[in-house]
């Protein structure tokens, strides 16, 4: 019997070693044009990758649109068009340790390093002393709130927000659910290497397909752009240091909701009921009561974490609604 189970040990430890060493997927064609598109800037020694597109002629308004995680700024490629119809300028980042950009290890990732880069971009492009409209996702709520944090402090090098739209956020860290796997990889401790490495196409799909609705799951080729994406610069192997935000919502919850409450921003939420991570009516019902005077857009009770995936249009329409309302 332990002759056997050496035997099986000899022959798979070349198994695992090849396929820790994968190379990451190829780009597909769409992730490929949105590569190129795109343009970095240097924030202390990494390289943060960016889209700016020019769009609207008679419109003066700038958004910046700030994603969620484990994905990146492609998240919103199917509302990119239509939000150029309305902006003058259209603006994208993939935040450090996502995406196209560098991804270091043994960093200590935070919200507050993501804001620090949100606002070295506006400064970058000039941008610094206009007024922004923001549109978050997920961990971009998270980042979001500190911006608006150090706009009502007059904090130095701040935004200027002019409206801050938030969709499916861990805005309420009581009433956040993470996945199992995100608990997993953020608690483990001297095994997050070892998990991080193992990370595999399977086991992402099969965390990720749970935040979206049963009809209106991506495509095969999605996932894969998806997976693509983490896999860029090693994105799998820093998962666990950027799942450490999940600890610093509920360290710095009354800064930011605090932040929430109190400010006179023009304040909007688009929601996609069927989330299993915001769950309704339980952060539905703690974000009306908290924030009275924000508007709310509630879409169709099949549509989950990631709204703007699936459902752009309703998406796109309710966010130029609540832009036009003010």
């Amino acid at each position: 019997m332990k002759e056997w189970w050496i035997q099986v040990a000899l022959l798979a430890a070349p198994l695992i070693a090849v396929y820790l060493h994968l190379p990451p997927p190829s780009l597909s064609p769409s992730l490929y044009s949105w590569r190129m598109v795109g343009t970095f800037f240097t924030f202390k020694d990494h390289r943060i990758f960016y889209r700016d597109s020019m769009g609207a002629i008679g419109s003066s308004d700038i958004v910046i649109l700030l994603h969620g995680f484990p994905t990146s700024s492609y998240d919103w490629h199917k509302i990119w068009e239509g939000l150029t119809l309305r902006f003058n300028r259209v603006i994208a980042l993939d935040f450090l340790g996502f995406g196209f950009s560098d991804k270091p290890r043994l960093h200590r990732y935070s919200i507050f390093e993501q804001a620090d880069i949100v606002q070295r971009l506006m400064v970058e492009l000039g941008l610094a002393q206009q007024k922004i409209n923001i549109l978050a996702h997920d961990y971009g709520d998270t980042v979001a709130l500190e911006l608006l944090y150090r706009s009502e402090q007059s904090k130095p090098g701040h935004l200027t927000i002019n409206s801050l739209c938030l969709s499916n956020g861990g805005i309420f860290p009581e009433t956040n659910h993470p996945r199992f796997i995100q608990k997993l990889l953020k608690d483990s401790g001297c095994f997050s290497p070892i998990f991080t490495r193992l990370m595999n196409y399977y086991f992402f799909t099969k965390g990720i397909s749970a935040v979206f609705g049963p009809h209106t799951q991506p495509s095969n080729a999605e996932y894969w752009d998806m997976w693509t994406m983490v896999r860029v610069n090693d994105g799998n192997l820093v998962m666990d240091s950027l799942l450490q935000f999940i600890n610093q919502r509920w360290k710095y919850r009354d800064r930011w909701v605090k932040a929430l409450t109190s400010t006179s921003v023009p304040l909007h939420l688009i929601y996609g009921p069927l989330d299993c991570v915001n769950p309704h009516p339980e952060f539905l019902d703690l974000y009306q009561k908290l924030v009275p005077k924000s508007t709310v857009s509630v879409l169709d009770d099949h549509i989950s974490h990631y709204p703007q995936l699936e459902d752009p249009l309703g998406f796109e329409q309710a966010y130029i609604n609540f832009i036009n309302s003010f």
